[in-house]
């Protein structure tokens, strides 16, 4: 593959101008336009700028963080310069995870064009990549050798180097540096180059720790026969019967010597490249597709939900755009929030109501969620619906959802029937649903479907700005101050609800909750309700199993607290196990919470359903999250964390500062089984300490476990430093040796970043009192 980018990087017209470099304008802001002049550097996966060309530069991205590159006219900032720079002439480059898009705007149409196809292909090079092509690609090393050569003559001293290895996270003794050093210099020019450097690398890179565990299951130490490498995953990887053909299967994939495969053995290096691989991770291959049951009802799953999706920053004074919803949905979101509001020349807007947030179009929201719904996952996307609109544009939201998203949208129940239970995501596959507030019960509106469209009661109604959905928090605290309102807030919306905007309103009915029994005996398996954060976790406490039994008839929404202005987040884990299906997060806010969202739904092909444990799917479960009653499938869980592979630097700008590794786990479940251990520090190693240390667990309710593992710096004076994390469900977890790659606080990935561990998981056995 790396000679595979070198071969383009010297033949394709567009990658050699990118080489030479161009001046673009990069665009922040309406007012802040700026010229820079942008190069491919050589190694064909760095862009560097400068202020101008032959200036001092300085990078500005690598292509493995870009998603993709979009035209200007897909551009909110673009189209809105449209009348100072031509929308041809500009073009996004977006990045993997929260990292701001980069704007930019060529001198001509075919300068855009050029960088367009030619990002466009590096990075369509890179994504094909798999794994060990990703650490083998002398690409990367090349940017190791350019931020080394300090004084970029295309080679390195012994002085670059001892810099090089401070760069990398690692403290070395000079005399071993050196000794390194001299073996790479084949050509005793006292200088590496080339093919010299990877030599070096590749002894710097050597894995002790892995040749031990070899040499303990190979005879001659120098190969695993297929005996051998069955124990090996029978014994230790706890594969069992799966063993022969797997070993089978995996020497053919990661052995590199072709004699090796023939003859059905594996050498050092192809045991290391099975370990680094997909097959060596702490994740279970077999849940990164959809593996899961999609034909149960839709309250069945835990379903990825967003807050007020439209925000990219905080609830009062944030920007409001549709790049909100693009990344949502690519990361697999399943539930997208639209606060909509009277807006100027008739057209509905999109903000965070009596806050000073910026506004945005109902009708670019509509067209952002047609173009992006169903691009990560095909099963239904759920459009909670805040409307705050009078009638007139009540029936312009009506003519946007149905002139935009076409057939898309689901406007009646499957083949016109009702049903008992609500559809499945299988049955829902490339459908949109609108949740909120609706006129009549479903069944009415099945009997009305022939019945010409109602006139409203009072047209004095038609202007009024009560709010249909008011905001969240003021609302369940009215909830709970009575009861008796309920049939008067009902006629009220009758009379300023819109019956075309209600009708299409089918399976997401949002109804005000008052109590337990009041759900069970009034609503119908249609209707949904939602929860503050505060609201639903004093109900897990107080009313656990009701709360279980509750979800598993209907959907239940929680939201973060209006208190959350900062646009924080609060820990899911809490809600999921009392079988809420859709807790909403604030998806711009990276951090612990958000690592444990974004693990439960690494899973199932990341489409962004989750199927519950049976016991929350069961309307006469005895669950309960708080008091679990005989825990029969209490397991232990040992996590041996051996060692790390090149961690990254916490603080780049101190070239000298080398990180103090520790190792955190993290468990996420019931309250009881929440815990946390961590190892001790390694002083002054980020790019091979070893830490060989074990953590014990006991686990009551692993079905609900998940796991978090996160690297930090330690730091005698003040907080840890992060570093970079993993997490995943228990029920997705690999046993036996595995790597954990690293994500960054972002999600991204840190790439080669690892840690190496040893799980081992254990039924606990019942003791009779």
């Amino acid at each position: 593959m790396a000679s595979l980018i070198q071969d383009w990087l010297t033949t394709d017209q567009d990658l050699l101008l990118m080489q030479e470099g161009m001046l673009m304008r990069k665009v922040r802001s309406k007012s802040w336009k700026k010229l820079r002049y942008f190069k491919l550097q050589v190694d064909g996966m760095t862009v560097w700028h400068a202020r101008q060309a032959g200036g001092s530069a300085k990078p500005s991205f690598s292509v493995s963080d870009v998603e993709t590159v979009r035209k200007g006219h897909d551009s909110e900032l673009l189209r809105s310069l449209a009348e100072e720079f031509p929308l041809e002439q500009g073009f996004t480059v977006v990045f993997h995870g929260r990292r701001s898009n980069l704007d930019l705007v060529a001198n001509s149409i075919e300068e855009a064009q050029n960088w367009m196809r030619g990002l466009q292909l590096l990075v369509d090079l890179v994504t094909s990549m798999d794994q060990q092509e990703r650490l083998d690609q002398t690409g990367w090393l090349s940017d190791w050798f350019q931020r080394g050569d300090k004084n970029q003559d295309g080679r390195m001293s012994f002085q670059e180097v001892q810099r090089l290895l401070h760069l990398m996270n690692v403290e070395m003794d000079q005399e071993y540096a050196l000794s390194l050093f001299q073996a790479a210099d084949t050509s005793q020019t006292g200088t590496l180059e080339g093919e010299e450097f990877v030599q070096f690398y590749k002894a710097l890179t050597k894995r002790t720790e892995v040749q031990e565990l070899f040499e303990k299951f190979s005879a001659d130490g120098q190969k695993l026969t297929l005996l051998e490498f069955v124990d090996f995953l029978r014994e230790e990887q706890k594969e069992r019967e799966l063993a022969p053909d797997l070993a089978l299967e995996l020497i053919d994939r990661y052995e590199p010597s072709e004699s090796g495969k023939l003859r059905h053995v594996l050498s050092m290096d192809g045991f290391l490249s099975y370990l680094c691989s997909k097959d060596g991770d702490i994740f279970n291959p077999a849940c990164l597709p959809i593996y899961q049951d999609m034909t149960q009802p839709l309250n069945h799953y835990f379903i990825n939900s967003s807050h007020n999706t439209y925000l990219v920053g905080d609830q009062l004074c944030g920007q409001s755009s549709v790049e909100g919803y693009i990344r949502a949905l690519k990361r697999g979101c399943r539930c997208v929030e639209v606060d909509v509001w009277d807006g100027p020349s008739g057209e509905p807007i999109v903000y965070h109501g009596h806050t000073l947030t910026s506004r945005i179009l109902f009708k670019d929201v509509v067209a952002t969620v047609a173009q992006y719904a169903f691009q990560t996952s095909n099963y239904p996307l759920i459009l909670s619906l805040e409307n705050h609109c009078t009638w007139d544009q009540q029936q312009t939201l009506v003519r946007h959802l149905t002139e935009i998203l076409g057939e898309q949208l689901l406007s009646t129940t499957l083949e016109g029937l009702l049903g008992s239970q609500l559809p499945s995501p299988e049955q829902l596959c490339g459908k949109i649903l609108v949740k909120g507030k609706k006129l009549e019960t479903l069944e009415e509106d099945l009997e009305d479907e022939d019945e010409e469209e109602p006139e409203p009661e009072l047209e004095g109604e038609q202007g009024s700005d009560l709010a249909l959905e008011p905001h969240p928090e003021p609302e369940a605290e009215h909830q709970e101050l009575s009861l008796w309102s309920k049939d008067t807030k009902e006629k009220k919306s009758k009379l300023t609800l819109c019956p075309a905007l209600s009708s299409l309103v089918v399976y997401l009915k949002s109804v005000s909750f008052h109590s337990f029994a009041h759900s069970k005996k009034h609503y119908h398996f249609y209707e949904i309700s939602s929860f503050s954060e505060n609201k639903a976790r004093s109900l897990v406490k107080e009313a656990g199993n009701e709360f279980v039994q509750h979800n598993a008839r209907q959907l239940s929404r929680v939201y973060p607290s209006g208190l959350r202005t900062d646009s924080s987040n609060y820990n899911p884990q809490e809600l999921w196990n009392a079988g809420c299906q859709m807790v909403a997060m604030n998806m711009q806010t990276a951090g612990l919470e958000m690592d444990i969202c974004d693990g439960l739904f690494r899973q199932n092909g990341g489409c962004g359903y989750v199927l519950k444990p049976d016991f929350l799917r069961d309307t006469q479960s005895s669950f309960h999250p708080e008091r679990p009653i005989c825990p029969s499938k209490a397991q232990t869980l040992l996590v041996q964390v051996i060692s790390g592979q090149q961690l990254p630097k916490v603080d780049n700008t101190k070239e000298r500062s080398i990180v103090d590794p520790l190792v955190r786990v993290e468990i996420f479940g019931i309250r009881a089984d929440t815990a946390r251990q961590e190892t001790n520090h390694v002083e002054n190693n980020g790019f091979n300490p070893y830490w060989g240390e074990t953590l014990c667990f006991q686990v009551l309710v692993p079905e609900l476990a998940v796991l978090r593992f996160v690297v930090k710096d330690y730091d005698w004076k003040s907080r840890n430093d992060f570093i970079g994390q993993f997490t995943l469900p228990w029920t997705c977890m690999q046993q036996g040796y595995r790597h954990i790659h690293l994500l960054s606080r972002d999600g991204t990935s840190l790439h080669p970043a690892s840690i190496f561990v040893y799980i081992c998981t254990q039924d606990e056995v019942e003791t009779e009192s």
